[in-house]
């Protein structure tokens, strides 16, 4: 049997689930009844208030539902820096290949026109810098793969079908999260990279490299833009 992923704790234990696993009010919280739907509907509510707040909430949950870190994904890494590395050369790879491949299959403008007042603005860069790694990288990853994924496994059970719809799912809600500010191109993109995500957690149930892998996405997007590469590398390959 593989060898079973170790939670991301303290050497003392510090960052583990409080004792107590048997708490009613814990158990209420990890399952579907009044209390539990509470939760899930104030984690949800996080999302319209403020980028990150669900993924905040979603620790809280974890904390006082006594839900184990290694079901949403907390699992410490065979090797942090090898997994940053991996990380991020896959982010930056796959995002040139989006932009330079599939984008242009799909027909969209090689000019993202919601982000392109980012082209050379200085200014912006420290706030979308942590926009791209803790609100994408941690946020995102946390609110749509680690918990979305754990609450939905409950509910459907750990069967091939049962983890494909949850991909599926999850990738449409994280696209449709974006078309408010990015329209189709950027709904498209965002279904793509949801399954691609959404594949690689399903698969190895940790978190920490999608965080780095859609953090350097992000980031390699944010460079195209902010040094007005977008139009280049979109046409690098179809005229």
């Amino acid at each position: 049997m593989p060898e079973k992923p170790s939670e991301l704790t303290s050497p003392d234990g510090a960052g583990d689930p409080p004792s107590g696993a048997d708490d009613p009010v814990a158990r209420a919280m990890r399952g579907f009844g009044p209390l539990g739907i509470l939760a899930i509907l104030v984690i949800l509510a996080g999302n319209f208030l403020f980028a990150p707040l669900s993924a905040i909430l979603v620790l809280g949950w974890v904390r006082l539902s006594r839900t184990p870190w290694r079901e949403i994904g907390y699992v410490r890494p065979k090797s942090w820096i090898g997994s940053v590395v991996v990380g991020v050369a896959f982010g930056c790879a796959f995002k040139f290949l989006m932009k330079a491949i599939v984008m242009p299959l799909l027909g969209a403008p090689a000019i993202n026109e919601a982000y392109h007042y980012l082209a050379g603005n200085t200014a912006t860069m420290p706030g979308m810098i942590f926009t791209m790694i803790v609100v994408a990288g941690f946020g995102e990853e946390t609110f749509f793969r680690g918990w979305m994924f754990e609450r939905l496994g409950k509910l459907f059970g750990p069967s091939t079908w049962a983890r494909t719809f949850i991909v599926l799912f999850t990738s449409v809600l994280f696209a449709l999260a974006h078309y408010s500010v990015q329209g189709l191109a950027g709904t498209e993109q965002a279904m793509i990279t949801g399954l691609v995500f959404g594949t690689i957690f399903a698969r190895t149930g940790r978190i920490f490299f999608p965080m780095v892998a859609h953090a350097a996405f992000d980031l390699t997007a944010l460079a195209f833009i902010y040094w007005n590469l977008e139009s280049d590398v979109a046409h690098l390959i179809f005229k």
